[in-house]
């Protein structure tokens, strides 16, 4: 990952500050009415005119008001291959926005009891450990460290493979025999906060050792599926059965990835496929087992760890901003060829997801967040 997408990828999870634009970029939105397709608070035509400006082909959204989704739509192309159309099921890498959704499988083991988030972690990983140095003479790795980004592991995050390159084992990447550097520990963990997609590398592992199953048939069966997730896959690379409804990645210039994306071993850090609206069934079910009205796929207790701040207002899995009744959790998400942001409330039953097929989406991303944001009087 080249240093503009390292920095990219840290003021995405560190978001939630929502930008005044300049006013010949500001996207005008008309009167709210009671039908999906006539009442979106965007101008339909502005939003193109914007994506054009930016050379992002295609952009979806999903928005959450009242507990409930109450829009989704995607614009654009997502495929200028096959000239195929951005629409609500037009599915998107989710970049690191993969990572608060898979945390879920660590809290899911913690719960029952598994594996414990303050237990040095080499306890539960087999045929792969981290090395021990000088800096875990005093103080262990925990998955509590892992998902908070506390836990002094390398590695930021991950370039993806070419449908060229070979295709990695875990292993091989937390050895670093892939295309990025062997993941390690060097600062004492809970020493500092620094951003590691290397460390949500060893959670994957941990959690394929001790439930017995790769990630992405645990993610289907405990997580997904339970969530209503159903347009969304931890498979990597992606089957061939969700081809026709994935889009494809562009570039700065808008152009196509050769090969049309690319792939993620590091399917808990960076290798979710999934659209808008089922991002958003994850923050309502999160919502709901917040407020009491369901048991879902964590208890309520787990839910309120997650969404306690530890350093840098981070949380298990994901970025916090707020107190109290105006807490917000969320993440962003930047793969080669998407960016995209989830933002939701905590306590009042809102969010916004927003994914786009280009490098270049994250400021169209803030265009289009702010105008929703100013819709709504959020």
């Amino acid at each position: 990952m080249n240093l503009l997408n390292t920095r990219l990828v840290i003021l995405l999870a560190c978001f939630f500050i929502i930008l005044s634009c300049r006013k010949d970029k500001k996207i005008n939105y008309h009167s709210f009415e009671t039908e999906v397709e006539s009442s979106l608070p965007l101008d339909e035509t502005d939003i193109l005119q914007r994506m054009k400006y930016y050379n992002v082909p295609g952009v979806s959204i999903a928005v959450v008001a009242n507990g409930q989704l109450d829009w989704a739509k995607g614009y654009g192309i997502a495929n200028t291959k096959n000239g195929y159309e951005v629409d609500e099921n037009t599915l998107f890498q989710a970049g690191s926005i993969s990572k608060p959704i898979a945390a879920i499988a660590a809290l899911q083991l913690a719960s029952e009891g598994k594996v414990e988030l303050n237990s040095d972690v080499n306890d539960y990983l087999k045929n792969w450990k981290i090395k021990e140095n000088n800096f875990t003479a005093t103080e262990k790795v925990t998955l509590e460290g892992l998902l908070t980004h506390t836990a002094g592991a390398t590695v930021h995050g991950f370039p993806g493979y070419t449908q060229k390159d070979s295709f990695p084992t875990i292993e091989t990447v937390l050895n670093g025999k892939g295309n990025t550097d062997s993941i390690t520990i060097d600062a004492v963990p809970g020493s500092n906060w620094r951003y590691s997609g290397g460390g949500y590398t060893v959670m994957e592992k941990i959690v394929e050792d001790v439930s017995g199953l790769p990630l992405e048939e645990y993610m289907e069966k405990y997580v997904l599926k339970p969530m209503g997730m159903d347009n969304s896959t931890y498979a990597q690379p992606l089957p061939e059965v969700w081809h026709s409804s994935a889009s494809a990645a562009y570039n700065h210039k808008g152009d196509v990835v050769e090969g049309l994306w690319h792939n993620y071993p590091e399917q808990a850090a960076a290798g979710l496929w999934t659209t808008p609206t089922d991002l958003a069934k994850y923050c309502i079910e999160i919502q709901e087992i917040l407020s009491g009205k369901k048991q879902g796929v964590l208890a309520k207790k787990m839910v309120e760890s997650v969404l306690t701040k530890h350093q840098n207002n981070w949380g298990l899995g994901v970025s916090l901003d707020g107190e109290g009744d105006a807490l917000k959790f969320g993440h962003g998400g930047k793969n080669k060829g998407f960016t995209n942001n989830l933002v939701a409330f905590a306590y009042k039953g809102r969010a916004v997801i927003i994914m786009t097929n280009g490098d270049n989406g994250w400021e169209l991303i803030e265009e289009i967040q702010k105008s929703i944001f100013e819709h709504y009087q959020w």
